[in-house]
């Protein structure tokens, strides 16, 4: 058992990557050794060997784990059982004294194999309603972190807690200059940020692209459209400009803009709330998911965050109305958002989930 290295998994969508991406500079400068576990082919080992080219990166085999009826439900436990042989090996090699697991199906081998091998495990839970990965890997953690109160009803309560959200310090280090180059956009003129998720969202990507006059003369749209997503035909429009997806530009982006358009992925969000941003919110539909967004969104809208548009509602017109009213409430909003306190820095983290080094 190594006390200086812990090993990190999670991985599947953004979501699932981006607290670890958050905590690693922290874990570093304490002098940390870090490994991290996934997938071969999930956004987890792009982001990962893009930011920290220095950390060690396995790759293991991992199943989705179904609520509904599928001919792979019969074979895929199989690859967890082969990717949690997978872990073993690793985790056997490299000797770390804690896992940390931010969840997607991918955690779910590393958790069972620091399990069988009296590693403690950490996991950290995003949503109200805990992921199906994360409610398997509960049965074999040494603790359960979670960003929502309601969401402990859910897990055994002897050994979950409500930490809040953790939100990175450099979202709140923007420049506007640097935007203004990344963008030629002016400062002074309104500015809306677009995001879909990691992968991009086709509903919202058409809404935009069938309002795109209107929304260009009397806004600057800053479109994050996923992966494969850009239009070229809108190339060099004025007060458009997209991008697959961004990193380290996030901060400056956010900074020159006035209301952000979004999925209701609970990390982005709750930065969103941190710097306080009107939010039109447009959840993952349940028929695409398992409704964590919808619930997200919902919890954001009663607390008076922001306006929620359901995806099965979404079409040019009801875009544009839902828009004008973010707009027309977004003094209200900022007022409400300005009460929510409950989060901590990647470094309070840190400092918490050493304590359970073992």
């Amino acid at each position: 058992m190594n006390n200086n290295t812990i090993v990190l998994t999670g991985g599947g969508t953004a979501g699932h990557v981006s607290l670890n991406q958050a905590i690693i500079p922290d874990l570093i400068e304490k002098g940390y050794e870090l490994h991290y576990i996934g997938s071969s082919d999930g956004i987890e080992k792009t982001i990962i060997t893009k930011s920290f080219p220095s950390i060690p990166y396995y790759e293991i085999s991992n199943g989705k784990l179904r609520r509904y009826f599928s001919i792979k439900n019969f074979s895929d436990p199989f690859k967890v059982l082969y990717g949690t042989m997978q872990a073993a090996r690793v985790l056997k090699k490299v000797k770390p004294s804690l896992v940390f697991s931010k969840g997607g199906f991918v955690s779910v081998p590393v958790v069972i194999a620091a399990k069988l091998a009296n590693i403690p495990v950490v996991i950290h839970e995003s949503d109200i309603t805990p992921g199906l990965a994360n409610k398997i890997a509960s049965s074999f953690a040494k603790h359960i972190f979670t960003v929502f109160e309601e969401t402990l009803k859910y897990l055994p309560v002897e050994k979950a807690s409500s930490i809040g959200a953790i939100i990175r310090p450099d979202l709140l280090s923007g420049n506007s200059f640097t935007a203004e180059e990344l963008t030629g956009f002016r400062a002074n003129k309104e500015t809306i940020i677009i995001m879909g998720g990691s992968q991009g969202a086709a509903k919202i990507n058409e809404a935009i692209y069938e309002n795109i006059d209107v929304l260009t003369k009397k806004y600057q749209i800053i479109h994050l459209c996923g992966k494969g997503n850009l239009n070229t035909a809108l190339i060099g429009k004025p007060n458009y400009i997209a991008f697959e997806y961004v990193t380290n530009e996030l901060p400056h982006l956010l900074k020159i803009s006035d209301y952000v358009i979004t999925r209701a992925g609970s990390n982005s969000i709750f930065e969103f709330l941190q710097l306080k941003k009107p939010m039109l919110l447009i959840p993952l539909s349940i028929h695409a998911s398992r409704g964590d967004q919808v619930l997200n969104a919902n919890y954001f809208e009663k607390k008076g965050f922001g306006i929620v548009l359901e995806e099965e509602n979404l079409t040019p017109g009801t875009f544009l109305e839902s828009l004008a009213l973010l707009v027309q409430q977004a003094e209200k909003i900022i007022a409400n958002q300005k009460g929510a306190t409950n989060s901590k820095t990647p470094a309070e983290f840190v400092e918490t989930l050493l304590t359970y080094k073992k």
